[in-house]
């Protein structure tokens, strides 16, 4: 009889959202994985990082017991991760400042530290799922109405990652850290391209923000029919950075371990997801039909419970919240 396969989400979480997308979306997963065609045992790691918002530790135990009894859960401590640091010290003779490199909180050390977790607990393949990202697609249709359709997220990846070495969603939603701007004597268009270039990666640049301000509902991009049709499913053919992925909806296969880089980022800047990619010149990267809803400001978390907004609010910067987020992400702050 085969062994089942091991199957991990890893979940980066700098906000308490993260119990409301597990506590709403468990009973789905079970669901999809039900669907595939071997037995398949689901592991969720959590690696929570207290200081992004200032939150206690017990914010992030809040799922429900059937949670627990239905999922294997993993939380990756602060005490976890340094007992961990130790252990490579001693194992292989090295110094603290390189354990540091590779563990921790922080954009790209994160996602190293539950890839390695993952590792230990023999998981086979790996998805990351980010706190504010939702397992649903946004649909333009006619007279400007917004449909929206479920997302089999797991077993796309499913489906694909025995074959590839990576696998990769798409995203549709928030553009983040980028607010609605209307320009006048206050915001200057050309300040305001000028902020988009000192914050440019290969997901936020000048051209793409004003056409997403201009053609788009409120700066919210939608998904598109045929990828929620399933009609995209092609291999990328990677050349230095220009087939960059986004570090969240990407499932790794860890049974091909010898292919997969770690993650990085400059201190006090993000980045992990573009390094991470101009990695993968040799590995076999399939793009899947499946989106995940980016609510990086957290406003329609409503979503998770079935309230499908039928208009986007625009992400404006008089909003105070808003505000704080943004100035999180152009702060250069290594935290999740």
């Amino acid at each position: 009889m085969a062994k089942p396969v091991e199957f991990g989400i890893g979940f980066l979480a700098g906000r308490t959202n993260i119990c409301n997308i597990i506590n709403n979306c468990y009973k789905d997963m079970i669901e999809q994985l039900q669907r595939y065609k071997e037995e398949v045992n689901l592991t969720i790691f959590i690696l929570y990082d207290l200081e992004y918002q200032h939150t206690k530790r017990e914010d992030f135990y809040s799922l429900k017991d059937d949670v627990y009894k239905k999922i294997n859960i993993k939380y990756i401590t602060p005490e976890d991760i340094e007992e961990e640091k130790k252990i490579l010290k001693s194992r292989y003779n090295l110094t603290k400042s390189e354990v540091n490199l590779i563990l921790g909180c922080g954009y790209g050390r994160a996602r190293n530290a539950i890839m390695y977790f993952a590792l230990k607990r023999k998981m086979d393949y790996l998805l990351f799922w980010d706190d504010d990202e939702y397992p649903y697609a946004n649909i333009k249709g006619e007279g400007n109405n917004i449909s929206w359709k479920k997302q089999d997220n797991l077993l796309e990846h499913l489906n694909v990652i025995e074959y590839a070495d990576v696998t990769v969603g798409h995203r549709c939603g928030n553009m983040s850290p980028v607010p609605c701007v209307k320009f006048d004597d206050e915001v200057e268009e050309e300040n305001f391209k000028k902020y988009i270039d000192a914050v440019s990666n290969e997901a936020v640049s000048w051209s793409k923000v004003k056409k997403t301000m201009e053609q788009s509902e409120n700066g919210m991009s939608f998904a598109e029919t045929d990828i929620t049709e399933g009609k995209d499913k092609i291999v990328l053919k990677h050349i230095g950075i220009e087939n960059w992925l986004l570090g969240s909806g990407i499932c790794i296969n860890l049974t091909h371990v010898d292919k997969i880089p770690a993650f990085y980022n400059p201190p006090f800047a993000r980045g992990e997801d573009a390094f991470f990619s101009t990695l993968l010149s040799e590995a076999n990267v399939v793009k899947v039909p499946t989106y995940h809803f980016h609510d990086s400001f957290l406003k329609y978390t409503g979503i998770l419970k079935g309230k499908f907004p039928k208009r986007f609010e625009k992400i404006a910067l008089d909003d105070e919240a808003i505000r704080r987020k943004i100035f999180k992400s152009i702060n250069g702050v290594d935290k999740i």
